[in-house]
């Protein structure tokens, strides 16, 4: 007996999808699979398995750095690191 299945389509970046694919294939999934555990899980949870929110000012903030590899602080010694937290 032949399992029937319907189709889901979403449109988004081409930049999204690589980034995201990469991370899938790293996982040893597809992002049909992907997308069949996210269904999966709403409906386990009644809901989105993940939190949405509107980022406050510092996460903002901290999300901007993130993104910005010049802006980011290093250090080359652990315990300074450790020190400074």
């Amino acid at each position: 007996m032949k399992t029937q299945t319907t189709k889901v389509q979403a449109r988004m970046s081409p930049n999204l999808k690589a980034r995201a694919e990469e991370i899938f294939a790293e996982l040893g999934i597809t992002s049909t699979e992907a997308i069949r555990m996210l269904y999966q899980q709403v409906i386990l949870r009644r809901g989105l398995p993940f939190a949405v929110e509107i980022p406050n000012e510092i996460t903002l903030a901290a999300i901007a750095e993130a993104e910005d590899p010049e802006r980011l602080e290093t250090v080359d010694d652990i315990d300074v690191f450790l020190a400074s937290l």
